[in-house]
């Protein structure tokens, strides 16, 4: 399996022939000072200077000086967790890159993100990445950036043979088809994932033939000869910038370590394998080349060599030498400072309903900023299946408002690509419970790009969509699902449950300047107008509505609980108990001083959520009160929510799945009367 015979069968296209002397000898510069620099890595780690682990791309060097010969500067670059040689071949300084594994301040990234997630914005690199294929994804938003920019910049997203098998791949070759996004999706065939071989789990007859079912121009070619690459790359780029769309290339080489430095694995290539393939050598030929041709001679390329080895120990003196980060200095990386002027203006007596209302704030922040788009399935000319982004296709036109497949997977990754590249996005999961299908892009990219890439990423993205019961759409359509999201640092989640708040947390949301998980329910969809001024304002999160005062008991609601939670109050007066509403608006940040101060004045409380009991929101509130507040407490706090089910069909049962008044009238007068 992997035997090096493979490079026999492709077609010959007298590779490097574009390559004149200075860009050969410049390419074996590149090729050299990656070797060098993977080789160091590699003994530094058995040292223990750099911990963790890294991916060596000795025996692909070929790829990545062929590949970023063909790009301009302000070409973007978009690697996978073996890409330091893309980054030295894109310009990268080897000394920051040294500080970043060794976990120095100094590093690209601040020493937080590591050998897989090294980025440098100056040079157009977006960062590598350890989730398999997801740079592809990322690649198709920063390539409908510079589509929507008129930027005639172009892309390219490395990804390895195993990512071919990735959802995401499909995915994003059909969308990047579709829109003819300027990008090069470039494999990296090494013939292994971990330890499996490529042939044995890939289907078809090559991964570059898979552009035919897409419509996308393929071709496979030899990674290991530089002149070859470049050509196929160069190719592509002029395609690109033409406006012809995205190409497909395949190129096989051979790695030459295990997968990473720390994998202690099983032998699962044989020798004369490896023998054969290291005697294809994309430096040594090079190297011959330039010596055949009489572009330098043997002691030249030697002197290169040594040239490129002192350049290595100067570079790894200085990362040494570099302090390590603090944590006060990395929390401050986490979430960006809110960037926008927050007002919460006066109602007013204009009235008009919650989806109306976010559907204003789209209008409003779309015509303030040109960078602002929305991505979603039959949000155009259909406007959305409940409507709320009605008449926005028609005045601002598809390209901002982008009707996609049913991708769940590239919309959002492609969505964090473009947040990266400059754009403010606005995703939509048409039922919030299809979000599971976006939690890679949300979890891993969105909430973790600014941190692990040493604070420099913005990502202003909003992830929006109706979740929640009560219209007999059962469990897969009907879920709460905000406690997914409440444990990922990086993330805000966003929760109004009147129009008012409504329209100014959605500006805010797609003003801020990182990802915002953006919850809104299926049942304030059908309410009642409410007042909202017509007047463009952003509220800031993280500042609670207390919607009605009381002594006798403080209630915390969210969303469509928090009317119930009214209803309650009105039912307990009537009895005497005067109950205090507190919503929350923004579950993260959340405004816990609002609720202590409400306890600490009325000392018993209940939680309201629609989720169920069991891990929901509510216990993060009841902790944070028991930590804050015990000594005013004269009952525990309760916590009123759904049963340990999924949302069923049946409409009885349906509602007796959902609190209701009757049941936080319960709980309010447990606490209450509780001696």
């Amino acid at each position: 399996m992997g035997g090096a015979h493979i490079l026999d069968t492709l077609e010959r296209r007298s590779p490097g022939n574009r390559l004149g002397p200075e860009e050969r000898t410049a390419a074996l510069r590149t090729m050299l000072r990656i070797r060098r620099f993977e080789t160091r890595a590699k003994e530094l780690f058995l040292k223990g200077v750099i911990k963790g682990t890294a991916h060596s791309s000795v025996g692909q060097e070929g790829v990545a000086a062929g590949a970023c010969l063909a790009l301009l500067p302000d070409d973007f670059l978009l690697t996978h967790h073996r890409g330091h040689g893309h980054t030295i071949a894109k310009g990268s300084d080897i000394g920051r890159m040294f500080a970043e594994l060794m976990g120095r301040e100094a590093g690209y990234c601040a020493g937080l993100g590591g050998s897989m997630h090294i980025a440098d914005f100056e040079r157009s690199i977006l960062g590598a990445n350890g989730i398999v294929g997801a740079g592809i994804g990322l690649g198709v938003g920063a390539a409908l950036a510079e589509q929507l920019n008129g930027s005639g910049n172009i892309g390219i997203s490395f990804f390895g043979d195993g990512a071919a098998n990735e959802g995401i791949f499909h995915e994003a070759l059909n969308l990047a088809a579709i829109w003819s996004l300027p990008i090069v999706f470039f494999c990296e065939n090494n013939q292994y994932g971990l330890t499996t071989a490529t042939e044995s789990v890939t289907a078809g007859v090559s991964i570059a033939a898979r552009g035919d079912a897409y419509g996308i121009p393929n071709e496979r070619i030899d990674g290991n000869e530089v002149g070859a690459v470049f050509e196929a790359v160069e190719r592509a780029a002029l395609r690109a910038r033409a406006g012809d769309g995205p190409t497909l290339i395949e190129a096989l080489t051979y790695r030459w370590d295990d997968h990473s430095m720390r994998a202690n694995l099983p032998a699962y290539r044989g020798s004369e394998e490896e023998t054969e393939w290291k005697a294809r050598d994309p430096i040594a030929r090079l190297s011959e080349g330039l010596v055949r041709d009489g572009i330098a001679d043997a002691d030249e390329v030697a002197a290169r060599e040594s040239e490129v080895a002192d350049e290595i120990e100067a570079a790894i003196a200085w990362a040494e030498a570099q302090p390590e980060p603090d944590q006060d200095n990395a929390l401050g990386k986490v979430v960006p400072p809110t960037a926008f002027e927050a007002s919460e203006p006066a109602p007013g007596n204009r009235r008009i309903t919650y989806k109306a209302a976010i559907t204003e704030a789209f209008a409003l922040e779309m015509e303030a900023d040109p960078d602002v788009i929305l991505m979603g399935e039959d949000i155009g000319p259909t406007g959305g299946i409940f409507g709320l982004t009605t008449g926005l296709y028609e005045r601002f036109g598809p390209d901002r408002v982008r009707d996609t497949p049913i991708s769940e997977g590239i919309i959002s990754t492609a969505g964090v690509g473009a947040a990266m590249r400059g754009k403010r996005v606005v995703v939509e999961a048409q039922l919030w419970d299809f979000v599971t299908l976006m939690m890679d892009a949300i979890v891993n990219q969105a909430a973790k790009a600014r941190f692990m890439l040493g604070g420099k990423a913005k990502v202003p993205i909003v992830f929006r969509g109706p979740q929640g019961a009560g219209i007999r759409l059962a469990a897969q359509h009907c879920q709460s699902l905000e406690a997914l999201f409440l444990n990922i640092p990086g993330l805000q989640v966003y929760a109004p449950s009147s129009a008012y708040d409504a329209k100014g947390l959605m500006a805010a949301a797609i003003a801020h300047d990182g990802p915002v998980v953006f919850l809104e329910h299926k049942l304030l969809y059908l309410g009642a107008e409410q007042p909202v001024p017509e007047e463009h304002y952003r509220i800031a999160p993280g500042r609670a509505r207390v919607v009605r005062e009381g002594r006798d008991c403080t209630i915390i609601a969210t969303l469509a609980m928090v009317e119930r939670a009214v209803q309650a109050a009105d039912r307990l007066a009537r009895e005497g108990i005067e109950v205090e509403v507190i919503d929350p608006r923004t579950l993260k940040p959340l405004d816990t001083d609002t609720i202590l101060a409400s306890v600490r004045k009325i000392n018993r409380a209940v939680v309201v959520h629609e989720a169920p009991v069991f891990g929901g929101f509510g216990g993060e509130i009841a902790a944070t009160i028991q930590d804050e507040a015990f000594d005013w407490l004269d009952a525990p706090v309760a916590r009123v929510g759904a049963p340990e089910m999924p949302v069923p069909y049946n409409d009885r049962l349906e509602r007796a799945f959902m609190p209701d008044a009757s049941r936080i009238v319960e709980a309010v007068k447990a606490v209450c009367y509780r001696s």
